[in-house]
Order: C-alpha cells, then structure tokens, then sequence
C-alpha cells in the first residue's frame, strides 16, 4: 500500500468524523444555547447586583449572605423538605402496592386501571388546580371537610392555614405523581423473570419470603430510581402550591418553596443576583440530597453482599 492510498484513506476516515460531529452538532448547539450558557450566566449573576435593564454591580458573596441570613428562605426550605416528604414518601410506597395489583395474572381490565392511575400525571395543572381548590375549598361542605366532619373532625381552612396548606399540597402532589412511579415500578415487576419464583416455589419459599428475597431485591433499582427523580422534584417544587394558592402565593410563608423564593426575588423584587444565588445553593442542597441517597443506597446494597 502506497503513501497515496495509506492518505486517501486518511482523508477518508477525518471526512467521516467530520460528517459524524455535524449529525450530532445541533443537539449540542442547542444545549450551549439554552442550557450550557444560562447555567454558566446564572453563576456569573450571582455574585453580581443586577435588576434586569441597569449596569450590573460586583458585590461578591454579599448575594450568599443576604440569602443565608433571611429567615424567610430558611422558612421556604422547612416547607420544601416537609411537602416533599408528605407527597413523595407515600407515594414510594402506595406505587409498589399498586404495581403489585395491577401485576396480578387474573386481574381484569388491566389497561384500563393502568391508564386511569397514569392519567394524572398528564393531567393539565389548570385543570388540578380547579379540582383542588374545590376538594379543599375553606368552606365547610367541601368535600374534605365534610369526609373529616364523619369521622367527627372540625372544618380545616386548608388554604390558610399553616398545616392544612401543606397537606392539601402534598396530596396533590401525590395525587399527580402516584401514577408516573406506578408505572415504573410495574415495569420493573414484568421484567423480572417467572423462573426465579418457579425456582423458589420448588424449595419451600411462601409469597412473603419471595416477596423479601426475590421481588424487592430485583425492584431496587427501580425504587433508587424513582427515589433519586422523587427527591429532586420535591426540592423543585413550584407548580402545585403556585396553581393551589393562586394570586396569594408570593405574599404568603406558609407553603413558600425555595424555587418560590428564587421566583419572587427575580421577577417580583428585580433581584436577579439573589435569585441565581439562591439557584446555586438550591443546587447544592440537591447534590447533597442526591448524595446521601447513593451513599444509603450503596451501603445497604454493601451489607446485603456481604
């Protein structure tokens, strides 16, 4: 083979790569676009004083302190963590049993109970916020109160007050993502092989022990996954308490959300360095999160081998 040949073929191959990064280029372009350089401004912003339309000021870490020291943003990190923990934990659970039902061999109408439980989570926001501000309307015929005055329970004012806020939230944010974790949790059910409990059935092994020793193994990386998705959208959480409370969202601390907080700093007082100072330790607060999750998730994963 000739130095020509061995150059053509070269040339080739470059012409190759060259056509391979061009097909794939646009998703990249896009992403520096409307992801990379956001990102990379909002830091840039936060260590800035800027109100949208005059000459940005360098202020340094005086956005951080602002923030660290408002009794309200801590406020709205207490309301995110409690919401997400009424509206994310059982939702875990209540999914794996509905999975387990709908996983069930003599079941009838199995697509239709699967579409029903999915159906809230395409579900428009405008259309659940008009079905929960009537469930959970302040007054007392609304159809929570009155399921609470059979069991002998005074009225609640759930959109003004404190507990009842965050509860009427949370359920809607139960309401809405039960279904999504369903799924996949369903999923995760019919790929695991009909061998492994044949297998099991022929040693002696009841439903509990298959359940303990079989099922929920081969299903844990299905729970991690909606887990680690689960934490992080409760950390986000802006749409339902937004849409559940209406115009009063903003004025009010007791189911503001830290994205809430972000939002009104940014385009209610025109303080955008103090909004992406609150989107970077946001993230933070997600990383470590996510980073407690894996380090659990890892460990027990570690006693389980051993």
């Amino acid at each position: 083979m000739g130095p020509l040949s061995r150059n053509k073929r070269l040339s080739e191959a470059k012409k190759d790569m060259l056509s391979g990064y061009l097909y794939i280029s646009p998703f990249f372009i896009i992403f520096a676009i409307v992801g990379l350089y956001p990102a990379l401004f909002s830091i840039y912003l936060a260590f800035q004083r800027w109100n949208g339309l005059g000459a940005m000021e360098f202020v340094g870490l005086n956005n951080f302190k602002i923030i660290l020291f408002d009794p309200l943003f801590w406020k709205s990190l207490y309301n995110t963590i409690i919401i997400g923990l009424l509206g994310t934990a059982p939702q875990i659970v209540v999914g794996i049993i509905l999975a387990f039902l709908l996983n069930i061999t003599f079941l009838k109408f199995k697509n239709f109970f699967r579409v029903t439980i999915f159906m809230p989570y395409i579900t428009s926001m405008v259309a659940v916020a008009l079905i929960f501000s009537v469930l959970f309307s302040n007054h007392e015929t609304a159809l929570a109160n009155y399921v609470m005055g059979l069991f002998g329970f005074d009225p609640v004012n759930w959109a003004s007050s404190e507990w009842g806020t965050k509860i009427a939230i949370s359920i809607m944010v139960f309401w809405r993502w039960v279904g999504y974790n369903t799924i996949i949790y369903l999923a995760g059910l019919q790929s695991i092989s009909q061998e492994y409990y044949e297998a099991a059935t022929i040693d002696g092994a009841n439903k509990l022990q298959q359940l303990l020793y079989i099922t929920i193994p081969l299903l844990r990386p299905f729970i991690v996954l909606t887990v680690f998705f689960a934490t992080v959208g409760a950390l986000q959480l802006f749409a339902e308490p937004t849409v559940f409370l209406g115009n009063s969202a903003f004025t009010r601390d007791e189911a503001m959300t830290v994205v809430m907080y972000l939002y009104r700093d940014a385009f209610t007082l025109q303080s955008f360095g103090t909004a992406s100072a609150t989107a970077i330790i946001l993230l933070i607060i997600i990383t470590i999160f996510s980073a407690i999750n894996v380090f659990f998730t890892s460990g027990f994963r570690r006693r389980r081998v051993r």
